[in-house]
C-alpha cells in the first residue's frame, strides 16, 4: 500500500518493531550492526509514533503485535517483505539473504505467521522497550 500523504514526512526506510519483544529487539541489534550508512531507523510500536502511524493506516491497534512495518520508498511493507527488505539495506552475509523476497509470499508469510504467533513463548518479552545506545540513539525515532 502507498504511504498516505500524513506519513510522507518520515524518514525511510522506517521499521517499526515490538520494543518489548525480545526476538523483535534482537533483530532490531543485528541490523543496527550491519547497517555502518544508518539508513535503517527505527520506531517501536509502543512509541506514539507507532500509535500514530497505525491510525493513519486505519490498522488495528494490535496489528504490531502480529507483524512489523517498513515505511520505505513510499510504500508501507509487512510481515516477511517487510523484513527482506530490511536485511537488503545490510551488509554481510545477512544481505543475501533479500533474494528470499522471489518466494512468493503465499509461502513466505505462513512461516513467518508461525513465528509472530510464537515468538514471544520462544524468545521472551522485555518488561520495557529496547533502549538504544548513546551511538544508536539518532536511528531510533520517536522512543
Amino acid at each position: 500500500m502507498k504511504i498516505p500523504p500524513a506519513l510522507a514526512d518520515l524518514p525511510q526506510p522506517l521499521y517499526f518493531f515490538d520494543g518489548q519483544c525480545v526476538l523483535c529487539s534482537r533483530f532490531v541489534a543485528f541490523c543496527l550492526k550491519r547497517d555502518p550508512d544508518g539508513r535503517l531507523k527505527f520506531a517501536s510500536a509502543q512509541s506514539s509514533l507507532g500509535r500514530q502511524v497505525l491510525a493513519t493506516l486505519d490498522l488495528p491497534g494490535d496489528t504490531l503485535d502480529r507483524t512489523i512495518l517498513l515505511l520505505e520508498d513510499g510504500r508501507v511493507y509487512t510481515r516477511s517483505t517487510a523484513a527482506l527488505r530490511a536485511l537488503r539495506h545490510l551488509t554481510g552475509p545477512a544481505r543475501g539473504l533479500y533474494p528470499l523476497i522471489l518466494v512468493p509470499k503465499i509461502l513466505r508469510d505462513p512461516i513467518y505467521d508461525v513465528v509472530a504467533r510464537n515468538r514471544i513463548r520462544w524468545f521472551g518479552r522485555l518488561d520495557s522497550c529496547l533502549a538504544p545506545s548513546p551511538q544508536t540513539r539518532d536511528r531510533f525515532i520517536d522512543l
